[in-house]
């Protein structure tokens, strides 16, 4: 007797990238979504550096570095609390933890928006100027391009990397123990200051 699907499951659609919010996508799909954050990054960069007063520069990179250090705040959050305990974040990541090396992300258009509507737009009405509000979103942006390339590093590449290997580690720890924990991808630094850095017993 066949089980009929749990609605909880995620459609073909979505697997197969047919959805316009698929959860999984190909190659180029893949490779275009880095390569629009990396080129909104060097495109900040650009506008920050050749924009504005010199005497300016040194708030804009402090701003810069404010935004990179909280990505890892954020990544760590998102990665513990949304994509393991909301829905349906957390259907849609279970599917991760099933194939880890299939090409599965958020799709573009949803995080772009949500980088628009809750990274720059807020940081533009709290700092009220553009350029400073370019520059922390060019920081959390580095950091979320940066998670982007390690996630897709630790499940894909093979080098002869101590710090990857460190990565890889880790974060095969967090796929493959009972009970979730380890859950920074570029840094354990949050895990280490919430507790979630002890090793669970393993499957």
């Amino acid at each position: 007797m066949d089980r009929k699907p749990s609605p909880d499951c995620l459609t073909e659609a979505h697997r197969t990238g047919l959805h316009p919010f698929a959860l999984e996508h190909s190659k180029a799909a893949y490779a275009a979504d880095l390569g629009l954050y990396a080129a909104t990054v060097v495109g900040l960069a650009i506008f920050l550096s050749t924009t504005g007063q010199q005497d300016q520069r040194l708030a804009l990179i402090l701003l810069t570095l404010a935004g990179l250090g909280g990505w890892t705040l954020i990544e760590y959050v998102l990665h513990r609390f949304v994509l393991h305990h909301i829905q349906p974040f957390c259907r849609w990541h279970e599917e991760h933890h099933r194939r880890p090396a299939a090409l599965i992300f958020t799709p573009t258009i949803l995080s772009a928006s949500i980088n628009a509507l809750l990274v720059f737009l807020p940081a533009f009405m709290v700092l009220g100027n553009l350029r400073q509000a370019c520059a922390l979103t060019l920081g959390i942006l580095t950091g979320y391009l940066a998670f982007g390339i390690t996630h897709h590093a630790i499940h894909h590449w093979h080098l002869d990397n101590t710090w990857l290997k460190q990565r890889k580690h880790w974060h095969a720890l967090h796929h493959h123990t009972v009970q979730a924990g380890c859950y920074g991808v570029t840094t354990a630094f949050w895990d280490h200051v919430f507790g979630s850095a002890e090793k669970p017993r393993g499957r």
